[in-house]
């Protein structure tokens, strides 16, 4: 498979910390970050809980979709996105254009008592928001692990040591390619 662009690209599920270890890592690198939440966010003019309350989670992901595109495919960056972006099979060609995908991973526990600190997430103001998360959760991870280049268990690890391990893994990448390796050739 080959990769033209040569972002890092994080996925995975709310909580797994994408958007803090995104941070460590541009900090790491100095390349550009780019959070496919936040451009949807600024577009709407309204936080991401408020984009679902008053348009629903349809027009949530039809935007999220719009900003993955308006990202550029040959400018190194870090791409942060959305727990439910893999959803659409356009999003995740485009993913894998991007550079290479990075599973932030965890158990369903770790991931559920993250991504319920906020109360902020739209997806779990529901009766039984455990539930949800955990049918969320079910059907992602085989999508997750479908692109992903690289799998990070974020579960023990603070944002800083996982931007530790995803540097060291896509060095270990770029030195030992192997056949239909998702590293470009550029990058070797």
């Amino acid at each position: 498979m080959n990769r033209a662009g040569k972002s890092i690209v994080l996925i995975g599920m709310m909580g797994a910390g994408k958007s803090s270890v995104g941070r460590c890592l541009q900090q790491r690198t100095g390349l550009v970050l780019r959070d496919t939440d936040q451009i949807v966010g600024e577009k709407f003019g309204r936080s991401i809980s408020e984009i679902f309350s008053k348009y629903g989670e349809k027009r949530f992901r039809e935007a999220e979709s719009e900003a993955l595109h308006g990202l550029p495919v040959n400018q190194p960056g870090i791409v942060v996105t959305g727990g439910g972006i893999v959803w659409r099979e356009e999003n995740v060609d485009l993913l894998q254009r991007l550079g290479t995908v990075v599973w932030l991973e965890a158990d369903e526990a770790t991931l559920f008592e993250r991504a319920s600190r906020s109360g902020q997430r739209p997806l779990l103001q529901t009766e039984n928001p455990r539930k949800v998360f955990s049918q969320m959760l079910q059907a992602r991870r085989p999508l997750y692990a479908k692109i992903a280049d690289i799998r990070i268990n974020t579960a023990v690890l603070t944002d800083e040591e996982v931007a530790v391990a995803i540097l060291s893994k896509l060095r270990r990448l770029r030195r030992n390619p192997g056949p239909g390796s998702p590293i470009p050739a550029t990058a070797r």
